[in-house]
């Protein structure tokens, strides 16, 4: 399974940005897909997850992200709005098999990460 993510870049605070991630395979419909990010001098963090069945989200982006999933094009968006020069980081799409977790060493592929930059 090979991820890749896309749509990073620069903004200002309060502007919103909406990077993807495409998952290659036949059975996308059966992996969780998660959005973890890496801000510099930090550990890597989870975001977002979605299945076919549901979603979570970190309380630090509750409210101002949304992930969603298009099971017919294999890819999934996080739609973050109100952006804060602390959501300056790389971000990393990442699936497993089965329901979401917030544990990145239980998701097996990774994508290569975007990066967003907000300004202040």
């Amino acid at each position: 399974v090979q991820l890749q993510a896309s749509g990073g870049g620069l903004v200002q605070a309060g502007d919103s940005l909406r990077p993807s991630c495409v998952v290659g395979g036949r059975t996308f419909n059966r992996y969780a897909v998660a959005w973890f990010r890496q801000a510099p001098g930090k550990e890597r963090e989870f975001v977002a997850a979605i299945t076919w069945s549901g979603s979570g989200y970190a309380d630090s982006v509750k409210g101002r992200f949304t992930i969603s999933r298009d099971n017919a094009k294999n890819w999934v968006t996080l739609r973050m709005s109100s952006l804060k020069p602390d959501d300056t980081a790389v971000y990393y799409c990442a699936a497993r098999i089965g329901d979401w977790d917030i544990r990145e060493v239980t998701y097996d592929y990774w994508g290569q990460g975007t990066l967003v930059t907000v300004s202040s």
